[in-house]
C-alpha cells in the first residue's frame, strides 16, 4: 500500500515537473512574485509614509484626503483595485504588467503601512516633539531627526508582516495575465489534467518563503529587544 502511493506521488511529480520541464512554468512564477511583492513593498512604503505624514499634519485639507483614500482603499478588494488600474488607469499606457502590477499593489499596501506607521509616531511620547519644537527644529525636523527614528522599533515588525501579506496577495496577478506562481500552476494543470499537484507545489513554495520571511522578522525583532 506504501508503496503504492509512493509510486503515483512519483508519477504525479514527475508528470507534472519533469515531463516536459514544467518546473520552469514555477520558476518564472516564483521570479515574478517575488518582483512583485519587492517592487510593491518598496512603493507601499513610499505612500505609506507620505500618507501618514499628512494624515498627522495639522493641515486638515491633507489629513481629510489623506484619511479619504486609507478609507477607500481598505474598504475595497485588492484585485478590484488592480483590474480597475490594469484596464482603466494604464488602459492606453503601454506598461510592463510587472510595472502595472507592482503599482496596484504597492497602492493598496500603502494604505495598511500607513496606519502601522501612524501608530508608530503616535506610540511616541509626546514630550519628544514638544521637547523638539522648544530647541527651535520645525515640525518636519523634528519628525525626520527625532520621532521617526524612534518610531521606527515600533513599527518594523508591523512592516515585516505586512510585506508577508503582500508576498501572499500577488497571488492574484495572474487576472491581468502575469505568469507568476498560481498563473504557473494554472498552465501546468492545463497541460497535465492534474487537480491537485500543481496546487500543491505552490501552497508548499508560499508556505516555505513565508517561513523564511517569518523567522527573518523575527530574528530582527530578537535583534531590536536586545538593543532596548
Amino acid at each position: 500500500m506504501i508503496m503504492k502511493i509512493i509510486g503515483k506521488l512519483s508519477d504525479e511529480i514527475f508528470f507534472n515537473l519533469i515531463r516536459e520541464n514544467r518546473y520552469l512554468h514555477f520558476v518564472k512564477g516564483l521570479g515574478i512574485s517575488i518582483q512583485l511583492t519587492f517592487y510593491a513593498a518598496l512603493i507601499g512604503g513610499a505612500i505609506g509614509l507620505l500618507i501618514a505624514l499628512a494624515r498627522l499634519t495639522n493641515n486638515k485639507v491633507l489629513s481629510y484626503f489623506a484619511s479619504k483614500y486609507v478609507d477607500i482603499i481598505r474598504g475595497t478588494p485588492v484585485v478590484v483595485q488592480l483590474l480597475i488600474i490594469y484596464f482603466a488607469v494604464f488602459a492606453s499606457v503601454n506598461m510592463h504588467r510587472v510595472a502595472v502590477a507592482s503599482i496596484a499593489f504597492g497602492i493598496n499596501s500603502g494604505a495598511y503601512v500607513a496606519e502601522l506607521i501612524r501608530a508608530g509616531i503616535q506610540a511616541v511620547d509626546k514630550g519628544q516633539m514638544e521637547a523638539a519644537r522648544s530647541l527651535g527644529l520645525s515640525y518636519s525636523q523634528s519628525m525626520y531627526h527625532i520621532i521617526i527614528p524612534q518610531a521606527i522599533k515600533n513599527i518594523l515588525p508591523g512592516m515585516g508582516n505586512e510585506v508577508i501579506s503582500l508576498w501572499k496577495e500577488t497571488a492574484i496577478a495572474g487576472f491581468i495575465g502575469l505568469e507568476d506562481l498560481m498563473r504557473g500552476a494554472e498552465i501546468v494543470r492545463g497541460r497535465t489534467f492534474s487537480n491537485y499537484t500543481p496546487y500543491l507545489v505552490i501552497a508548499l513554495i508560499y508556505f516555505y518563503i513565508t517561513v523564511m520571511m517569518t523567522a527573518a522578522l523575527g530574528k530582527m525583532e530578537r535583534g531590536m529587544r536586545k538593543s532596548d
